[in-house]
């Protein structure tokens, strides 16, 4: 383990173009359940609830996402975590180029890093977005304004549907997200895996584009991916703990 997490922290020192790619699996040191574990969302909800035909079509389905959002409130009421804090470092470093990330929780942001330079693949849910026309209000200030979990708001300027700034099932995700990932992907010469089965596409195609492209490949995850195969170290550990030793490593190497 110690070998490893030299090695990472060297890889990093050399690195010019370091891209942070981030999945479910950092976020659950933050107290927020992944999808698909033994506690996961979908163990307690439908995910049919979450596909975008029956949620446009469905009051009773907006409802029942609404309650997540007042009674679940995990994902809006999560502090960031060691991992979070070290990925926020690597970028005061000078050290990062991009983060992209699976996850929802805007927990990089609060973390320190330049929202710029997070490439959110599946959306923030820190935001409801009006279908008509286009109107955006903070979750939280919607939270307060209407805690019964028996009712959906709906748009204060136009009475349209509101819906979380988050790719539901049968959406596609955001192109320009997309493009701007995959660009960043090809031009790293260093891509760090931290948290991700690498299973969902096409998110999980970004660490082949940069392995493609002939950049180091890294990946930190408790437990195999579906990518273990084309990296250069893999370390099956707790984020947290990871990513602090390697930035405490670094920081030794760069003061040599």
């Amino acid at each position: 383990m110690e070998a490893k997490i030299n090695k990472v922290a060297e890889m990093i020192a050399a690195s010019k173009r370091l891209v942070v790619f981030t999945g479910a699996g950092i976020s659950t040191e933050s107290g927020i359940p992944d999808f698909r574990g033994p506690d996961g969302l979908w163990t307690n909800v439908d995910p049919e609830d979450f596909t975008i035909d029956r949620f446009l079509r469905s009051g009773e389905t907006r409802k029942k996402v609404w309650y997540l959002f007042v009674e679940g409130g995990a994902l809006l009421d999560a502090e960031p975590n060691r991992a979070h804090l070290a990925i926020a470092e690597l970028e005061k470093m000078n050290k990062l180029s991009s983060v992209i990330t699976q996850n929802i929780d805007n927990l990089h942001q609060r973390a320190g890093n330049n929202p710029k330079k997070v490439h959110e693949l599946h959306g923030n849910m820190q935001w409801l977005v009006c279908l008509d026309c286009h109107e955006r209000y903070s979750v939280e200030l919607m939270r307060q304004k209407h805690p019964s979990p028996d009712f959906f708001p709906v748009c204060e300027k136009c009475r349209g549907i509101l819906k979380p700034g988050v790719v539901f099932f049968g959406e596609m995700l955001p192109q320009d997200t997309l493009i701007s990932a995959q660009k960043e992907s090809e031009m790293s010469d260093l891509f760090i895996v931290i948290g991700s089965s690498l299973v969902v596409y096409p998110a999980a195609y970004m660490p082949l584009y940069a392995k493609q492209s002939g950049a180091k490949i890294v990946i930190i995850n408790m437990g195999d991916t579906g990518q273990d195969d084309i990296a250069d170290v893999f370390i099956n550990a707790p984020a947290g703990d990871t990513m602090t030793r390697i930035i405490a490593r670094l920081k030794e190497i760069i003061k040599s």
